[in-house]
Formats: C-alpha cells, structure tokens, sequence
C-alpha cells in the first residue's frame, strides 16, 4: 500500500511537517515523487518511520538514528528485539513506579501503612535503572556482574537516612574537591580529606571496598569522557585532580 505525506502523517500520527523534515535531513526519503509532486511512501518507507520512532522513544537523536539506520549491516529485525528489551525494561521501572504510587494512595487514605523503606523504593529502583544504562556496560566489564548487581542491591536496601547521608556525602565530596583543587597539591590535607569521603560514599554501595578497586574507578573518571565531564563540568582537570590525589590516598603510583 502507499501513502501520501497526509496520509502516513495520520496513519502513524506524526505531523506532515516532522515528514518533510526527515525527508530533508535524509532520514527517511519517499518511494517516489509522483507526476503531481507528491510525495509517496511505500511499505519499506513505513517499516523505517517505524524504526526512526522506536529509536525516538528510546531518547536517541536523530542524528544517531541515522547513522545506526544506513549502517550496511543494519538488521531490522535484530534493532526490534533490541527496542522490546529496551521498553520491557521501562515498563517494569514504571511498573515498580506506579505500585509504589498506588501505596501511597492507600497509606493516604489509611488502607495500609507503609514503611519509610517502601516510600522510596521506586525512585532507588530508577537512579539504579539509570545509572546502568549510562555506565552498566563499562562498570560490568570492569568489576564484573556479581559486583555491580550486589552494589545494586546494597542500594536498593537503604533507609531514607542511609540514602541522606550517602546525598550529602557526594555533595560534600565535590565541594572539598573544589576547594582543594584550588591548592594545586593532591597530597595535601584537604585533597587527601576528599579522597576519604569519597571512600566513605563509596562503602554505602560497594559490598566490599579495596583500595586497588578504588584506584581503578579513580583512573576511569579520566578514562572515561562521560565520568571526566561531571567533575569537570565546574572545574576543567578536576577529575584529574581527584584521580591523583585518590592514588596517594590508595598507595599507588600517580
């Protein structure tokens, strides 16, 4: 079957202006153009608009999209299982979302009574949710499935004090990194204070801390571009700063 731009526009409901801009920026291109210059889309135009808005639920930008959509080996099929996998996950973090709300509503009307612990236990389930889709991938290969998921699971066992602390000791990490980033010397006192609190926000999810571990993720925060602009974001070189002053802190050699 094909379609007019008005037509795929309503049958997928999209605007006929989001149409013409992917057809612009070469991401989905009608079939044809007929006599009257209309464009027409056929079935393998439709199958794709239905790629390009799966990835687009996902957050992938349209740029990516299409870099990933003319890969030569690009498997259609394969990229379905991928979006299922990817939106059971978001349906279960929105599962756990909507039961805890729903307690909340009962706790409310007095129906039940619920725990601090359970108060909490969908945001936890979500902060857990996104930090693996940020930096699951590397962090597992690095220290391996069973510690990532006990760290996990350390996380997701915290009271709402626990949790407090462990907020207020990642702020505190910052602004003595700050602070002491502007002394230009990682062995000093306040470097060295930095290096300890940062062990201390550590041990409130690790299971087991080593200071070979702690080392390691150190050294990642300038391996990683992602890791070093969150440190730099304030303060270009800090995560530098806080690699070397966290290998002195550990032992190892800067």
């Amino acid at each position: 079957m094909e379609y007019t731009v008005q037509k795929l526009s309503h049958l997928a409901g999209v605007s006929t202006r989001t149409l013409r801009y992917y057809d612009e920026i070469g991401i989905l291109k009608p079939a044809r153009i007929n006599s009257s210059g209309y464009r027409i889309y056929g079935s393998a135009e439709v199958n794709r608009l239905q790629q390009i808005l799966f990835y687009r639920e996902l957050g992938v930008g349209l740029d990516n999209i299409k870099t990933i959509l003319t890969e030569p080996d690009f498997d259609g099929l394969r990229a379905l299982q991928v979006h299922r996998e990817k939106l059971l996950e978001k349906k279960e973090q929105l599962d756990v979302l909507i039961a805890n709300v729903e307690k909340t509503i009962a706790l409310n009307e007095g129906r039940i009574i619920m725990s601090d612990k359970e108060k909490f236990e969908g945001f936890k389930q979500k902060l857990v949710d996104d930090n693996e889709g940020k930096y699951g991938q590397e962090i597992r290969e690095k220290y391996g499935d069973d510690t990532v998921n006990k760290s996990n699971q350390k996380f997701k066992g915290m009271t709402q004090e626990q949790y407090d602390v462990m907020t207020k000791l990642a702020k505190e990490v910052n602004e003595t990194l700050y602070a002491a980033f502007r002394t230009g010397d990682p062995a000093g006192e306040l470097a060295q204070k930095t290096a300890d609190l940062h062990r201390q926000w550590l041990c409130y999810t690790w299971d087991i801390y080593s200071k070979e571990a702690h080392a390691g993720l150190a050294q990642m925060y300038v391996d990683d571009p992602r890791f070093t602009a969150y440190y730099d974001e304030k303060q270009p070189g800090a995560a530098e700063f806080l690699r070397d002053a966290i290998f002195i802190y550990t032992g190892q050699k800067v």
